[in-house]
Order: C-alpha cells, then sequence, then structure tokens
C-alpha cells in the first residue's frame, strides 16, 4: 500500500486535495523514469528514439478517441464546449493538421516510414495494452475519474521543458521543425490541466470521491511509466524485442 492509497479517508479539503495530486506527479510522472533521463543527457540511439516516437504515436492517436468518449458522457454544454478543445487540438480541422500529424512529422524525422507509423502494427504489446487501457478507463470509470486522469497534463510543461532543448542540443539530426509539435503544447496542457483541476476540486466532494481522482492520476502515471518499461526492456543494452514488433536489425 502506497501513502496515496488512503490519502482521502478522512476527506480533504479542495486545497489540501490539490496539494496531493501535485504530489502524486512529483512522486511518479516519468519525467522520473531512468530512460527520459538517458533521452535528456543524449544517450539514446536513434534506433531507440525512433522506437519511443513508434510506441508513443500509439498513445498520441488514442487521445482524441478517449476525449471523445468523455464528451459523449457529458451532460453539461458547457464542459462539452471546453473538452471538445482537447480534440481540435489532436485532430485539427480536417484530421491530419493536428497534434497527431505533428507527431508523424517527428517520426518520420526520425527516419521512420509514414504508413508503418500510422498502422501501430509494429508497436509493442505493452504499448497496445496500455493504451488500450486507458481508451477502457475513460469509457467505464466516471466521468470525473475520466477527467481525473488527465491531470498528467499539469506535469506536461515540466517534460516538455526538459526534452525539447535537450533533444535539440544533444541529437544533431533533431531540429526544431521535427519537435514542432510541442511547440503549441505548454499552452494547450496548462489550459486543459486548469479546466479539469478546477472540474475535480468542485466534484471530487466525498471521501470516496477523493480517493477515486487520487487513484485515477496514479493509474494513469502508471500507465505512462509501464509504457517507457517496455521501450526500455525491448530496446535498452540487452534488447528483448518481441515477435512482431519494430526492429530495424531483423532481416
Amino acid at each position: 500500500m502506497t501513502r496515496f492509497s488512503s490519502a482521502a479517508k478522512n476527506g480533504l479539503t479542495p486545497a489540501a486535495l490539490e496539494a496531493l495530486l501535485r504530489e502524486v506527479g512529483a512522486a511518479r510522472y516519468h519525467n522520473r523514469h531512468p530512460l527520459h533521463h538517458k533521452m535528456v543527457s543524449g544517450a539514446l540511439s536513434r534506433v531507440q528514439l525512433q522506437a519511443w516516437a513508434l510506441n508513443r504515436y500509439c498513445y498520441q492517436a488514442i487521445i482524441p478517441r478517449k476525449d471523445a468518449m468523455i464528451l459523449a458522457r457529458a451532460e453539461d454544454p458547457g464542459f462539452r464546449a471546453e473538452w471538445r478543445k482537447r480534440i481540435e487540438d489532436h485532430d485539427g480541422t480536417n484530421g491530419w493538421d493536428g497534434g497527431i500529424a505533428r507527431w508523424v512529422k517527428l517520426a518520420t524525422g526520425l527516419g521512420l516510414d509514414e504508413a508503418m507509423v500510422k498502422s501501430e502494427r509494429l508497436a509493442l504489446p505493452a504499448t497496445r495494452f496500455a493504451v488500450g487501457a486507458y481508451l477502457s478507463f475513460c469509457t467505464e470509470r466516471s466521468l470525473l475519474e475520466a477527467v481525473a486522469s488527465s491531470l498528467t497534463e499539469l506535469f506536461s510543461p515540466v517534460i516538455i521543458g526538459e526534452r525539447v532543448p535537450a533533444m535539440l542540443a544533444k541529437y544533431d539530426y533533431v531540429t526544431e521543425d521535427i519537435l514542432a509539435y510541442f511547440k503549441p503544447r505548454p499552452v494547450q496542457a496548462s489550459r486543459d490541466a486548469e479546466f479539469a483541476l478546477a472540474y475535480v476540486l468542485k466534484y471530487a466532494d466525498s471521501p470516496r470521491k477523493q480517493q477515486a481522482v487520487i487513484d485515477a492520476l496514479v493509474f494513469k502515471c502508471d500507465l505512462l511509466w509501464s509504457m517507457l518499461d517496455a521501450l526500455e526492456h525491448a530496446y535498452g543494452e540487452d534488447g528483448h524485442i518481441p515477435p512482431g514488433a519494430f526492429d530495424p536489425g531483423a532481416a
């Protein structure tokens, strides 16, 4: 049992709940992961960066789908008007001029084939399981829990602020154009996180609901961490690439 697993048993003030949610991120967000540290230190090979971009695409592609599930369950028009901005950010105006398209540009800029990336067929099994679990969570859990799971965006500007300058400095084949996905994300993520946090603090009005939103954020942090665990296992020094996954060394 972690300190977060029963943190709300006696009830929390909104300020205390917010502080605890931020503590979850400080303790469990994936900018603490060894693979992230290797990335920003310049220690990853081009193949490792390709594998990261390929697998992360699966996560990027699921975001507007999970947000559509949240949108469909929301009865408040004001909530829907705000939440749909997330879908527009990723899909753009025609499906391929938003964040997902910019992630494809990142992946192809690292040398991957566009059709292969979009197909997701060479992604790690663990990646597919993780993103499927995220979609299921946002579909099957309460609206409050689904919203709370998005609060990893509170910490997104931090990891982007670490990642982008380091990648530009450490990898001579990475350019600002390749990393264009990240340019609007700090502003978008901060806007979205502010709205989601206000919603959570308003509607998590009992110990049970407060614990549910804490658990939802822990779940999301664990999911993102597990994706990097899978990448490190498959493409680290020992190289345990599962059958059917991206393997540039295969014949």
